[in-house]
């Protein structure tokens, strides 16, 4: 087994006990992050040229941000659960017409928009999250 085999195995597990022992809260910070660094990688790749992984790249950052939409919570706050519903679709269609046209500034604004909401999510105070 080679040492990068290794280093990702060691990763995987570092994540999945971070995961398993993460709050609500904690969660959802976790993904916006994931997909704001799975955006980091496919600009790289779309600057660099390589294609495939830059395909993989925004292909996961679009999944990241389906399964925050798809996870909404109508009950608490309907209007407020659809209008947020709104943004991760038009990020979701902003990452697909970057990853069609290797449009960088589609990138860049869909990683805008997920630094905003993390900032957001970070400034709630704690006796307003889920634990």
């Amino acid at each position: 087994m080679n040492a990068q085999t290794v280093m990702n195995q060691y990763k995987t597990v570092g994540l999945k006990s971070g995961v398993d022992s993460a709050s609500p809260h904690q969660l959802i910070d976790m993904l916006l992050k994931g997909a704001m660094g799975k955006i980091s990688e496919a600009k790289a790749a779309m600057l660099g040229g390589q294609i495939a992984l830059k395909g993989e790249a925004v292909g996961k950052a679009i999944a990241i941000v389906e399964y925050l939409r798809v996870s909404l919570d109508p009950g608490i706050d309907a209007a407020f659960s659809e209008q947020l519903g709104e943004l991760y679709r038009y990020i979701e269609t902003r990452l697909l017409e970057a990853n069609l046209k290797n449009d960088t500034e589609a990138l860049d604004e869909a990683q805008a928009l997920l630094r905003e909401l993390s900032a957001g999510w970070a400034g709630i105070p704690a006796e307003y999250r889920t634990e």
